[in-house]
């Protein structure tokens, strides 16, 4: 008994001490490979088209690289980055970097920052009522969006399609302040992005994010008066809180978006309404 016993101790103590030394013995690499094979989530607010599309392409990839995606859908401009900045979600991808900086200078409190790009949603002028931007009346009404990037967006593309002249050197920045040449006499109002496709019956012309034309079964290659060319600075951006751009499953996120996938799915199912950025 007394043999059996001092057997049994020394095989415990062999035991420990084996468990110690294979701790000790790991290497940063195996521990590394642990920690990005761990199951992580990632949720993501988006606007539906094309945003969400995009993202239900490449649910699968992740999951196959043991990351969920979570995806909340939003129809505004400004909750995704509230919810974001509040720690609701871990990304968002909706906006251009134009929007975003303009965004955080109104926002100070809020430290969010562009983890990369993705696409170009190229901006477009729709009407109801006229075919041709020649048959536009004198003293049409024209509805753009009331933010200040994407209104001075608007207005950059009325001054391309030749409708207005603005003060030399605003560029986005522009506001209805900045026209210093409008022959035609158009009436602007600012309306919320969201809400200009609904404008359509009341105005002449509207100038619209393609994502929302998009959403109200606009199609803005055939349907658009006028439109930004693939030249176009706002490239639309996965949002992160300030440093998250370095988790390694944002990392994964953007090198999935980032992929010839992603470009053949865009390409394919936008045929130019949507563009690749990457």
């Amino acid at each position: 008994m007394k043999k059996s016993f001092l057997a049994m101790l020394g095989l415990a103590v062999s035991l420990v001490f084996t468990g110690c030394g294979g701790g000790d013995t790991s290497s940063p690499a195996s521990n590394n490979n642990a920690t990005s094979n761990a199951a992580a989530t990632i949720k993501i607010g988006a606007t539906p088209v094309p945003h969400s599309e995009i993202l239900e392409e490449i649910k699968a990839d992740l999951k196959e690289k043991n990351i969920t995606l979570e995806i909340v859908e939003f129809n505004d401009y400004v909750q995704p980055n509230i919810a974001l900045n509040d720690k609701e979600l871990d990304a968002n991808f909706f906006q251009h970097e134009p929007y975003l900086n303009d965004f955080v200078k109104e926002h100070t409190e809020m430290k969010i920052k562009s983890a990369g790009g993705v696409h170009v949603e190229p901006m477009g002028i729709y009407s109801s009522k006229i075919k041709k931007l020649d048959e536009l009346p004198f003293g049409a009404t024209v509805s753009i969006p009331n933010d200040a990037t994407n209104g001075g967006r608007a207005l950059l593309l009325l001054e391309k399609a030749g409708l207005i002249t603005l003060r030399e050197g605003v560029k986005e920045m522009a506001t209805v302040q900045d026209i210093i040449s409008n022959n035609n006499d158009l009436h602007i109002q600012e309306i919320e992005a969201a809400q200009l496709p609904r404008t359509l019956d009341d105005v002449d012309i509207s100038v619209i994010n393609t994502n929302f034309a998009m959403n109200a079964n606009l199609n803005p290659v055939n349907d658009a008066l006028f439109m930004e060319d693939k030249t176009s600075p706002y490239v639309n951006i996965i949002a992160v809180r300030d440093g998250d751009e370095n988790r390694p499953e944002i990392k994964t996120l953007m090198q999935t978006l980032q992929s010839e996938k992603v470009k053949n799915f865009i390409n394919e199912k936008y045929k130019g309404a949507i563009v690749p950025a990457f």
